[in-house]
């Protein structure tokens, strides 16, 4: 496993596999940059680097957008198993299974370095010298209500009585050069944090990091439990503890090698208007309201530091990917906890974290001795409580003969296998984001709405060795034929 530890060693990386264009082609903040890393994930184009922002050309400052974004057909996960210590050509499932596996270890916690062999400490604004605009912050979609610098960093905060330090990635808009809208959930475990800062009625203390390296956003967009503090579980992924390093206003440690980190604290009622912003269903569905104010105390930075941007909206941008990869991974890790003979799971990015796909060993009804309808209820007492349920409104439940990365396979088995009268198991009121479109008023403010399962499995409607078989390359033909055509597939005249 390659542990990059910043995001430059990350952006190395992807020159190194034609996965980075760098435009020095001056480019504007006011929407330009937004429109083009909407263009790049359409086209799932290289991450565009921009050197050369309007207003801001002598700064040095630089904007990377798409980091987190599918690749070509050839390495299409690429920006996230790389950023993850894997090959550029590593499967999903590989992925799930990688971090699956560190769950179960013990934490390892950061590592604590001195403030001179910090890069995030080259430049440090205190006070009067606090200016959010001094960086190239992009108004990315043309309705938002403001420019944001956060889509795509780790929030850092830490219980009053430093027992839980929790990561996390929400956004936030610049309301003026000092102040920042932050949005905080009461649900989420950032929204839980400052509940217990407001219980000593005190301002919470945060800090925002930006340009982080590059894992660390994905484990920031992982719904481990409550009190388990995603710094130490991703230094058990790497099997070492994150670099980190004082933070200069408020009692936090904060990433060494990030490229901008933001200080200050959350007041304790006062809000301040945020949105509206393109958010991760696609849509222009969210509007302007009051967010909790963060006063900046202090910003220290990189020399040349590079901001990276989201231009959250359809599917595939990284909200869709950090889920398709975290959220699936925990809930794999707790079915398999429970029990349950689950060979991988799969948010499938495509549709906009409201599809999670599973995919159960084929002999599970040997195993188990139960109908499909058992074994979905026991699945859905697992995937519909907790964080990890929250944004997986429509399961879909298949065997392990599909591959569930394949979008075109999972449509395949989700038509053809899934009764259309006895297929779908509903269950009420559950755990829910609030922004999907389709919820009610009610459903938005409660946070709770109904989920649905359906039931694309085979094995307990056939008896074994009786159940259909794909009919595809690998399963159509014996194997002397597919090797034979594999073999001469040029000689025919393909390329």
């Amino acid at each position: 496993m390659k542990h990059l530890k910043s995001l430059r060693d990350f952006l190395a990386e992807l020159e190194r596999i034609g996965e980075l264009q760098t435009i020095d082609h001056e480019v504007d903040w006011d929407l330009e940059i937004g429109a083009v890393i909407r263009r790049s994930y359409d086209l799932r184009a290289p991450a565009p680097l921009f050197t050369n922002v309007t207003g801001y050309g002598d700064s040095g400052f630089r904007v990377l957008g798409a980091p987190g974004a599918f690749s070509g057909p050839e390495h299409q996960l690429a920006r996230i198993t790389m950023a993850l210590g894997l090959p550029a050509r590593a499967h999903g499932q590989e992925l799930m299974e990688a971090l699956v596996a560190a769950r179960s270890k013990p934490g390892i916690p950061p590592v604590e370095v001195p403030r001179d062999t910090a890069p995030c400490k080259q430049n440090i604004r205190l006070g009067d010298d606090v200016d959010l605009t001094a960086f190239p912050v992009p108004r990315i979609h043309g309705n938002d209500g403001g420019r944001y610098i956060e889509t795509w960093g780790i929030n850092i905060a830490q219980t009053p009585d430093g027992s839980w330090t929790n990561w996390s990635v929400n956004r936030m808009m610049i309301h003026d050069p000092k102040t920042l809208a932050a949005l905080i959930a009461p649900v989420q475990h950032l929204g839980i944090v400052r509940s217990r800062w407001a219980e000593l009625g005190k301002p919470m203390p945060i800090a925002l990091a930006l340009g982080v390296e590059p894992g660390l956003p994905f484990v920031g967009g992982m719904p481990l439990p409550e009190n388990v503090s995603e710094c130490d579980y991703i230094g058990a992924y790497f099997g070492e503890g994150i670099e980190v390093v004082r933070a200069e206003t408020v009692d936090l440690l904060v990433p060494a090698t990030a490229e901008i980190v933001i200080e200050g604290y959350v007041a304790l009622e006062e809000t301040v208007m945020e949105g509206p912003f393109n958010e991760f269903p696609g849509y222009n569905a969210t509007v302007a309201s009051p967010k909790a104010r963060f006063d900046v105390t202090a910003i220290t930075y990189r020399d040349g530091a590079i901001l990276p941007v989201v231009a959250a909206g359809p599917p595939v941008e990284e909200d869709h990917t950090c889920t398709a990869t975290m959220h699936g991974a925990e809930l794999l890790y707790q079915l398999r906890e429970a029990g349950l003979p689950i060979a991988s799971a799969w948010h499938t990015p495509e549709a906009a974290m409201h599809w999670l796909t599973l995919s159960v060993r084929s002999d599970w009804h040997e195993t188990l001795g139960i109908s499909a309808g058992e074994l979905i209820d026991r699945i859905a007492e697992v995937a519909f409580t907790g964080k990890a349920s929250v944004n997986a409104p429509k399961i879909l439940v298949v065997e392990d003969d599909v591959d569930i990365t394949n979008i075109n396979e999972v449509v395949w088995a989700f038509a053809t296998r899934s009764h259309p009268d006895r297929g779908e198991f509903h269950y009420r009121h559950r755990l829910s984001d609030d922004l999907p479109i389709y919820l009610d008023e009610e459903e938005k403010r409660t946070f709770m709405a109904g989920k649905v399962i359906f039931n694309c499995l085979l094995a307990d409607l056939y008896p074994e060795g009786g159940r259909p078989v794909k009919g595809d390359f690998a399963h159509g033909w014996p194997v002397e034929i597919q090797q034979r055509v594999l073999s001469n597939w040029q000689k025919y005249g393909y390329r």
